[in-house]
């Protein structure tokens, strides 16, 4: 695909789960708050890596489609998913480039920040679908090597998301955590 494919390839290709079995803990703390607020249960997974988090939602009754930048990554989930028979379906996509032809009553985007991508996410949200959004916040705890531009400033994922027709149900920034994260529920008005 691009580098970036490769470079994540690279970080995929090891036995190991790069970011263990264990889905986000901010998802599995929301889930059944999540479960009770979605209008159904077609969920969408934004830079997926190895499926970790798109399992737990498939154990949770989600029909999930993940979507990843790294061939390792997408046949590792497709490869797990397949082992426990969940529904889950693992695409290989290039998200700068990636068009939404189906809408979600959830899509969750964890550990990635592309800002043109967020209009497009609420576009492709079901009345009364939920967005989860947890990423890395610029801060002096920041994890390196990360680029100025995939980090999301003070304030910013609030803002992000005011314009749209729906609520922010939640958000919290935690800058002083050893990865300082930025967290949001957003649900779209039905």
């Amino acid at each position: 695909m691009n580098d970036d494919s490769a470079r994540w390839d690279v970080r995929y290709r090891s036995e190991e789960f790069l970011l263990g079995e264990k889905p986000s803990r901010f998802l599995a703390e929301r889930i059944e708050e999540v479960k009770t607020l979605c209008p159904g249960r077609k969920a969408l997974d934004i830079a997926c890596g190895e499926g970790r988090n798109s399992i737990f939602l498939a154990r949770h009754g989600f029909a999930v489609t993940g979507l990843d930048i790294s061939p390792v990554a997408v046949e590792k989930a497709r490869r797990w998913a397949g082992r426990e028979g969940l529904d889950c379906e693992f695409l290989l996509a290039d998200l700068e480039k990636f068009r939404f032809t189906e809408t979600y009553d959830l899509i969750i985007n964890f550990n990635f920040l592309l800002r043109d991508l967020i209009p497009r996410e609420v576009a492709a949200l079901t009345p009364g679908g939920v967005v989860i959004f947890d990423t890395i916040l610029e801060s002096p705890t920041a994890p390196v090597p990360h680029r100025k531009e995939f980090l999301l400033q003070p304030g910013e994922l609030a803002r992000l998301f005011a314009p749209y027709h729906g609520t922010i149900l939640f958000r919290g920034e935690y800058p002083d955590s050893a990865t300082p994260t930025a967290k949001l529920i957003y649900r779209h008005s039905s």
